[in-house]
């Protein structure tokens, strides 16, 4: 530990003068002829020590002492100032000061240690009494509480700034290193549209933003189901995809590789402590196949699921946005956009944190002779699959139809053959979500309803199919006006509500009907 130390001062004789007059007049020498000697006047008085904390001056009792060189103040003056409580053991003439109940300082007069939470410290000076107020040495004790200390000699001050006084310092320091390194929209468009590219699929078609000299890192559910692709650069070159490379389902990510070098930068990765809420964001990306469209916004907000980070924004985005890059204001990639609300006005739109995709990347061990497409979820056929094998199916990979209130869900899936040879389909509704967001849904019926039907007739090509989903619900009153068939009694006084919301009929064409 640093000691202050003080330089004595030497005080010269002032008495040199007159003895040499005295010797000159006793030789006869003419007092006229002699020549006086300068007379030393006495050094001033080394001026007071003072202290201050976080720049203002602290008022104390008694004036500051040097002991072996290191300067003591008063302890209750001290301790005070820097927030902390004091017990006096008179018994053992020990000083206890505590703060926040994390620290604990022990000082016994007079002793050559002392004890920060029991753990012996050597002093360079001890604590002592003076004309009854007591002294500890400042360095240390100050420290010791997290303070920072410097001597100024010039001015004979002692400097204390506290620990919060830093920590606001060192938000300050780090706010202008951020304000330098803040770049433009424009700027953060130059520095990564060439490393933002499109992904198409024999499936769908999404983002995806470049890593490495042949992989891009996108979204999983972009390379879901495809068993062929390419990716497509701002340049306009079309690069074959390989397949995924490594892949996280938990967070809906997935490393693509491509058969060729890209010849593109990859992204610079940011981090989410860089990140506030109401920080703007860019996003570029490909909605609706609208190559490297750029929008901007702020982060919402902050979401957390399961372990990993999600940011909230306001940036638009799009079907087809997946998997593009999400952009601080530093040009760093901070997340893939992946998710968002339809039919809202609020632009509630969704991106997985890049620190999943550093830790993808991290301990991803990828051997590129082994990598492949990725297992399809449904099968390539059907033909020849019982009733019960078809409707096992369906329940577990047709359970739901997402809508931008949540998902309808499906149960109770049956597969029946009528005797005109028509696979007949079903399912009932959750008819409480129905309820209340069923007008809202007719749109995501109808797409549900031809991406359903397109992977039934791949998997059974020359199966006529019809596919319904049921509105069933019990009620205690006798429902009016809904077409015939549709409400039946039931033996215990109740009244049945069945009806189709949607009837699907498909062979070489389809035919979507929504219940009005």
């Amino acid at each position: 530990m640093t000691s202050f130390k003080i330089r004595p001062v030497r005080c010269l004789s002032a008495l040199a003068a007159p003895v040499l007059a005295v010797a000159l007049l006793a030789s006869g020498a003419s007092p006229a002829a002699a020549q006086p000697a300068a007379v030393q006047a006495p050094a001033a008085k080394a001026a007071a020590i003072s202290v201050t904390l976080d720049g203002k001056k602290l008022s104390l009792q008694a004036q500051p002492i040097q002991s072996k060189g290191t300067i003591l103040v008063p302890m209750k003056d001290l301790f005070k100032a820097l927030g902390a409580t004091v017990t006096w053991e008179p018994t053992t003439r020990t000083v206890i000061a505590s703060s926040g109940g994390y620290l604990t300082l022990t000082l016994q007069i007079g002793a050559s240690h002392a004890a920060v939470n029991g753990k012996s410290v050597k002093l360079d000076a001890p604590a002592t009494v003076r004309s009854g107020v007591t002294y500890v040495p400042i360095r240390f004790v100050s420290e010791a509480f997290g303070a920072a200390v410097r001597w100024d000699a010039a001015a004979r001050v002692v400097r204390i700034q506290s620990e919060e006084a830093q920590f606001e310092e060192r938000l300050q320091r780090e706010e202008k290193a951020r304000e330098a390194r803040r770049l433009t929209t424009a700027q953060i468009v130059a520095k990564n549209d060439d490393s933002v590219v499109l992904i198409q699929t024999d499936y769908g078609q999404g983002s995806g933003v470049v890593v490495g000299d042949r992989y891009v890192l996108t979204n999983l559910h972009v390379m879901q189901d495809a068993k062929s692709g390419f990716v497509k650069t701002n340049d306009g070159r079309s690069l074959p995809i390989v397949g995924v490379a490594a892949y996280d389902e938990k967070v809906d990510l997935a490393i693509v590789l491509t058969k060729d070098e890209l010849d593109l930068d990859p992204v610079t990765f940011g981090s989410f402590d860089d990140m506030q809420k109401g920080d703007p964001v860019v996003a570029i990306g490909s909605p609706l196949g609208v190559q490297n469209t750029v929008s901007v916004g702020v982060v919402s907000n902050f979401g957390y699921d399961g372990g990993s980070i999600y940011y909230q924004i306001s940036a638009p985005i799009d079907h087809g946005s997946s998997g593009g890059g999400l952009f601080n204001q530093y040009g760093e990639l901070i997340g893939l956009t992946t998710s968002g609300y339809e039919d809202t006005a609020a632009d509630l739109n969704f991106a997985v944190a890049s620190e999943d995709a550093v830790e993808l990347i991290r301990t991803a061990a990828i051997d590129p002779a082994k990598v492949g497409f990725l297992k399809p979820t449904l099968p390539e056929t059907l033909v020849g699959a019982s009733e019960d094998e078809i409707a096992s199916l369906l329940a577990k990979q047709f359970d739901s139809v997402s809508a931008s209130d949540g998902e309808l869900k499906l149960k109770g899936w049956t597969a029946k053959r009528d005797a005109d040879g028509w696979l007949q389909l079903s399912a009932d509704i959750d008819t409480d979500f129905y309820d209340y967001y069923g007008s809202k849904m007719q749109k995501n019926l109808q797409i549900w309803a031809a991406n359903t039907a397109h992977e039934l007739h791949r998997m059974l090509p020359k199966d006529k199919i019809r596919l319904n989903l049921f509105y069933s619900k019990k009620v205690g009153f006798e429902p009016r006006d809904y077409e015939a068939g549709a409400v039946s009694a039931l033996p215990d006084g109740k009244w049945q509500v069945r009806y189709s919301i949607l009837d699907v009929q498909f062979q070489d064409e389809l035919l979507i009907r929504l219940h009005p």
